[in-house]
């Protein structure tokens, strides 16, 4: 099939049709994949923390309360790139068992694939592409190892730091930027000791919302869904505008990081005969001058 016969067929609810489009998507077919579905927009939860903080699980107990709301419901969890065939690794689908027979809740891994900041640069175009076969709302789950995935907050809102109790959590998070990009906090594993010095904590480092959490019992989801909506409902032009202008940035830094001038201007800086700056100019001109007709 090509392009507008596999649209046809996923909104016709044909899951091998959607899975073949998000591979386009990582491809080099992604615009020709855009031009066929146009713009559109759909709500995008962003879930993000350090391994072992539960967001998977967390993801899971989401989709199961958009669901109860008989909405359609797609995970997208950016895993970390094989350095020798660039898939995906991790194993989400595992932790999300209870979905996979539902049809209307669609499950993807995706490779960050050299990409800088825990993000896949193919991440924008499934979203818009989801939007398109009419999900209601993506849940995006990324990395998770570190001061990268800030860049989360490029294409998602809200953006959810999970963090457990005890383990210094905390504290790493402050460390590691994501609580400045953090619009809720959720301390997972909540029933645990600890839990309400690691709030305490998070209150005194942070100015967003601080949730609690079981997700593997499911306790305190309504609340989450709940403040996820509320946060939406307070979008503004002006903070749309500011995602917006990191994932251009974030995009353009992606590719300039594969231009192929990009080596030896670097060798030029470490022999000494050129400088950094004039070399970071020479890398963006040439990008402009091989993007015009």
């Amino acid at each position: 099939m090509d392009v507008a016969e596999l649209i046809t067929a996923a909104r016709g609810g044909n899951t091998r049709a959607v899975g073949r489009l998000l591979s386009l998507v990582e491809s080099d077919r992604r615009d020709e994949v855009l031009a066929e579905v146009g713009r559109t927009a759909v709500p995008v939860v962003g879930i993000t923390g350090p391994p072992g903080a539960g967001k998977s699980t967390t993801i899971a107990v989401l989709a199961a309360a958009y669901r109860e709301r008989a909405q359609r419901v797609a995970v997208v969890a950016v895993d970390p790139s094989s350095p020798y065939s660039g898939g995906a690794l991790l194993g989400d689908r595992i932790r999300m068992a209870q979905h996979i027979n539902d049809p209307d809740v669609l499950i993807r891994s995706v490779a960050t694939r050299g990409h800088l900041g825990g993000l896949a640069a193919a991440v924008p175009a499934a979203i818009r592409l989801l939007g398109a076969l009419g999900y209601d709302v993506v849940l995006l789950e990324s990395v998770g190892v570190g001061q990268s995935e800030i860049e989360i907050a490029a294409v998602a809102d809200p953006t959810i730091v999970i963090l457990n109790p005890g383990a210094g959590d905390a504290v790493q998070a402050a460390k590691a930027g994501l609580l400045e990009v953090a619009d809720l906090v959720v301390v997972n594993k909540a029933d645990r000791e600890g839990a309400a010095q690691t709030v305490r904590d998070l209150k005194f480092e942070t100015h967003v919302p601080v949730l609690t959490l079981v997700a593997a019992k499911a306790e305190g989801v309504g609340e989450l869904v709940e403040a996820i909506e509320a946060h939406r409902r307070a979008d503004t032009p002006e903070r749309r505008a500011a995602r917006a202008r990191a994932q251009v940035l974030s995009l353009a830094q992606s590719r300039l990081h594969r231009h192929p001038d990009l080596d030896a201007l670097a060798q030029a800086v470490a022999d000494g005969s050129r400088d950094p700056y004039s070399a970071a100019e020479a890398l963006i001109a040439q990008r402009v001058s091989s993007a015009e007709p």
